[in-house]
């Protein structure tokens, strides 16, 4: 269960929490606003191989307009996931056929992160950046199945240029 949307867990944003950082993200849940980030954190620091703890952070400072801290938050996570699936620490390097993206697990939570960086590096004005990753992407998930079209309209919005 995603402890913040209620919705059943899911392998794109890490799957389920360890129970160790449970109590932590419960709190996080019901914390003020301002207490929330300290607290995932902290669950991020007792439970650094917990993918979700990571999405959970990317998330909440990207929708604080944080994007210092949901970048550090975000290049974590794909660090992370790129040592569980057993890619290349550079996203560069990743080439297609060296895991399944498609299915579940590290590899899928690795490409969606990456994503979350694209976006993260649009809102902060750093669309070559932005494009790179969105290629990478692209070259990586063909079907567009963790949605690199939502990166390209908004970069193709930040030229006045139409997706291509």
């Amino acid at each position: 269960m995603n402890l913040f949307t209620g919705e059943a867990a899911d392998e794109l944003f890490g799957g389920e929490p360890p129970a160790t950082v449970r109590p932590l993200l419960t709190q996080a849940q019901q914390a003020p606003r301002e207490e929330i980030p300290p607290l995932l954190w902290a669950a991020q620091a007792c439970a650094p191989q917990a993918l979700s703890v990571y999405y959970l952070l990317y998330k909440c400072h990207a929708g604080r307009r944080e994007f210092t801290l949901a970048e550090k938050a975000a290049r974590l996570g794909l660090a992370e996931a790129a040592r569980q699936a057993g890619l290349s620490a550079d996203w560069r390097a990743v080439t297609p056929g060296c895991a399944d993206f498609a299915g579940t697990g590290a590899p899928r939570f690795w490409l969606f992160t990456l994503k979350a960086l694209a976006f993260i590096a649009v809102r902060s004005a750093r669309p070559d950046e932005a494009r790179a990753l969105l290629d990478q992407i692209t070259r990586l998930d063909p079907q567009a199945s963790v949605g690199g079209e939502v990166i390209a309209s908004l970069l193709a919005s930040m030229d006045g240029s139409r997706p291509g």
